[in-house]
């Protein structure tokens, strides 16, 4: 099975290096930069494992191009692109792949799966959910920065299973579900961290374990569930924990987080947002997919969500003047969104 990946970035690499460390026939699609920065290699990192370091993992010769028409033959996609490229890339896949590929979406957000459906209405797209971060802390290397399951979206089509064994052997948690919403629903609030690390400049562990910081994430991640309920959306379990529980589980001391987060997911040090990252690269980000749902969803059943519609504004703004991260503090940022 030949599997391409379009969209280089972190999830991308890492997620195509992976299924490269078990034999599996890979070309990655990205830009110049990606190309050259992995024209010698390729090495991917992991979290320790229950207080044991997973050894790196080098990969020598990775098929990196730059142009869609490198996954002509390709069985199966795995599109890893921001959101915002989805249409567009879906435009260009229709016009290269074979009417047989099966086409994955690796992305962030509710939706993506349907717009690459509307612009390839001859192939199976199945949606999938990445439940791991993965940071990018040295030219061609990747370190997944925290624990989770890759979910896909189920189908009798055996390239996916191929694909999950594929993964499993390669050391990754995978699941399928029959109904892949209620879980997107899930990481979507998850994800609701993104921007405020994206606004402060401060990488996860700080956002879930310093009180200030937690009582705003605390604070949008309950504001986004109070409008879930008020809809009648149902969310999924995507790791040990419910996300109706995300808010109590914020309200902890810190000594007592710290031991039950260790249940719920492993955080590394370096991890950060994506979010972040695109500011400090000067990208458009994901927040209109992410906190911007949330605010989309209460505007259509009659209700607010005003921190989360303050959190879309400020992430806009720092879009605007592409001087990346405005690094504010906890305490700004909390006054911002109280305005």
């Amino acid at each position: 099975m030949k599997i391409g990946v379009m969209g280089a970035g972190a999830i991308g690499c890492f997620v195509g290096g992976k299924l490269m460390t078990v034999g599996a026939d890979v070309t990655f699609v990205g830009r110049p930069r990606v190309q050259q920065d992995l024209s010698h290699g390729l090495t991917l990192t992991e979290l320790p494992r229950r207080g044991r370091a997973v050894p790196e993992q080098r990969l020598e010769t990775p098929k990196v191009e730059t142009r869609v028409e490198a996954l002509a033959d390709a069985d199966m996609v795995l599109v890893a692109v921001k959101s915002g490229q989805t249409s567009d890339v879906g435009a260009e896949l229709d016009g290269v792949l074979p009417e047989h590929t099966l086409v994955v979406s690796l992305q962030n957000g509710l939706h993506n799966a349907d717009k690459l459906r509307a612009v390839m209405p001859r192939r199976q797209v199945l949606a999938a959910i990445v439940g791991f971060n993965v940071v990018w802390p040295a030219e061609a290397t990747l370190r997944r920065a925290t624990s989770g399951p890759l979910v896909f979206e189920s189908t009798s089509d055996e390239r996916l299973a191929t694909l999950v064994r594929l993964l499993e052997k390669a050391g990754l948690e995978v699941e399928t579900s029959d109904e892949i919403r209620p879980v997107q629903w899930s990481k979507l609030v998850i994800n609701l961290n993104n921007a405020i690390s994206a606004l402060t400049d401060v990488p996860t562990t700080e956002l879930v374990f310093e009180a200030r910081y937690r009582r705003i994430l605390k604070a949008v991640m309950a504001e986004a569930l109070g409008v879930l309920r008020a809809a009648g959306v149902r969310t999924a379990r995507l790791g040990p924990l419910p996300p109706a529980l995300f808010p109590t589980l914020l309200s902890l001391p810190s000594w007592l987080l710290r031991r039950m987060m260790s249940i719920q997911m492993d955080i590394d040090p370096e991890a950060r947002s994506s979010m972040w990252e695109d500011l400090e690269r000067r990208r458009l980000t994901e927040v209109d997919e992410l906190n911007g749902e949330i605010v989309k969803l209460a505007e259509e059943r009659g209700l607010r969500a005003p921190l989360n519609a303050r959190i879309v504004e400020l992430v806009h703004q720092a879009e605007q003047k592409a001087s990346g991260s405005p690094k504010l503090g906890a305490d700004e940022l909390w006054a911002r969104l109280s305005h």
